[in-house]
């Protein structure tokens, strides 16, 4: 027989700790964006192991200075999940024409207005 190879270590998964941030400030100090709202939203709508409102400890959602949320999972998770589900808060609300979900750095989300250029009131003036 041959030695076994896996050691009792290898076979325990390692705990995996991610963390994600939703910088929402420049809506919410416009007044156009409910961080309170948009934090209940994602506690309601996260999947965890398939099914909707499973977060249990493995995964903790909370508000931290004026508008940013901090997601914390002790699992496998996607960011580009939480930039699914902020897109669909967008929609849902009929502000995804106005604001846009733009990734700053590794695990940082922020909400960004469009720059929006008028050259059509120079058209309307001739």
């Amino acid at each position: 027989m041959a030695p076994n190879t896996k050691s009792a270590k290898a076979a325990k998964p390692a705990k995996v700790t991610h963390k994600f941030i939703i910088d929402a400030s420049r809506p919410a100090s416009d007044k156009i964006f409910d961080v309170g709202q948009f934090e209940k939203f994602l506690h309601d709508k996260i999947k965890v192991d398939g099914r909707v409102g499973n977060l249990g400890d493995v995964v903790q959602i909370s508000q931290e200075g004026d508008g940013k949320i901090v997601v914390l999972a002790h699992t496998q998770f996607s960011g580009r999940y939480l930039k699914y589900l902020t897109k669909k808060y967008l929609k849902k609300h009929q502000l995804r024409d106005w604001l846009r979900v733009v990734s700053t750095s590794r695990g940082v989300y922020e909400l960004k207005f469009y720059n929006v250029v008028d050259d059509g009131a120079d058209e309307d003036e001739d």
